[in-house]
């Protein structure tokens, strides 16, 4: 049986998950954008222009998930890890 959480861990935990999704939106968008900047370089065909922009948002939303799990994973281990207060 696990302790109930206090208002204050719910409060944290919930900003965590604010800052973890925000910042993982940040990092997706700015991948795409680096993955798809050759477009404004290059002449592309239409067929490879809809491949580079698949391939973009593929690496993005993987971008996406690695930020929000590391942050939050980084966040538990922050809590249940050395000097977290113990009730």
């Amino acid at each position: 049986m696990s302790p109930t959480r206090s208002q204050a861990d719910r409060d944290a935990m919930t900003v965590e998950i604010g800052f973890a999704l925000l910042t993982g939106v940040f990092v997706a968008a700015l991948t795409f954008g680096v993955a798809v900047s050759p477009l404004l370089f290059l002449q592309l065909s239409r067929n490879a222009t809809g491949a580079l922009l698949a391939a973009a948002a593929s690496v993005a939303g993987i971008a996406f998930v690695w930020r929000v799990v590391r942050v939050l994973r980084r966040f538990t281990g922050r809590r249940s890890g050395p000097g977290a207060l113990a009730e």
